[in-house]
């Protein structure tokens, strides 16, 4: 290996190293200082509960057996409308390239239904699904399906014209064109926007939890609210968050896999 080569390698390994360092700096300062504003009750602990109050409020909801119970439905939901929006709207997006004049007639639709407030279909959607999982992952659908549509179409019409114009002077089709230019070539955009599906159907899983959920942290959520118990609102919060997270780095773990 030459020296540019170790030179590069360790410049990378030591911007790893500090970008985890300060990850890591800014969560511990944020729940140290947390703790402290509570404990010299700078802050009233009823209204914002603690980092201790969060840990507390966990083992209990683990010990009597409740915790995984939640966090598996809503794990669930969310994998399930994560899964099935995306087909979707990768499946509508590639309809809509190949067929340009179906894009021209959609893509109005497809703008008005995402500005839509989604919240606003809630009660129909109870109505015509039903109170429970079904109505949940609907609504998570709706949520992420129109943004999740557009960001793809519009990766796959803004792909570089020289590649596409190179494919079509060795008289390629434009299946194949699709195949070897316009989807390795998006891959980055792609993974992009399974991110931001990833969040929106959070949003729209616990979403729809808040309106009709009997299980799941929006339940809990709801619940804790209902009856003033601050500390299992957070406690839940802090949970969906640790859940985002650990879903992201899957995704991040599994595009950074697949490119190499």
């Amino acid at each position: 290996m030459s020296p540019e080569r170790k030179k590069y390698l360790k410049k990378i390994k030591n911007e790893k190293i500090l970008v985890f360092t300060f990850r890591s700096l800014i969560i511990i300062s944020f729940i140290l200082t947390w703790e402290l504003l509570v404990r010299f009750r700078i802050i009233n602990s009823f209204l914002t509960s603690s980092p201790t109050d969060i840990i507390n409020t966990t083992y209990k909801l683990l010990v009597d057996g409740t915790l995984l119970n939640h966090i598996t439905v809503t794990m669930y939901e969310i994998i399930i409308s994560f899964i099935i929006s995306f087909l979707i709207s990768f499946i509508v997006a590639t309809i809509m390239y190949f067929i340009p004049i179906i894009s021209k007639i959609i893509d109005p639709y497809l703008t008005i239904l995402n500005s839509l407030p989604k919240v606003a279909l809630g009660p129909l959607i109870i109505i015509w699904a039903g109170a429970g999982i079904k109505s949940i992952i609907i609504m998570g659908l709706l949520i992420s399906i129109f943004v999740t549509t557009i960001n793809i179409y519009t990766s796959f019409i803004n792909t570089d014209e020289k590649y596409i114009n190179l494919m079509k002077t060795f008289h390629s089709n434009k299946k194949n064109i699709f195949l070897k230019v316009i989807i390795p070539s998006n891959y980055k955009n792609i993974i992009s926007t399974l991110k931001i599906n990833l969040s929106m159907n959070f949003i729209g899983v616990i979403m729809g939890e808040l309106l009709v959920s009997k299980k799941g942290l929006g339940y809990l959520i709801t619940y804790g609210s209902s009856v003033f118990h601050i500390n299992l609102v957070i406690t839940s919060i802090v949970i969906l968050c640790i859940m985002s997270y650990l879903l992201y780095s899957l995704v991040e773990y599994l595009s950074k896999k697949n490119i190499h």
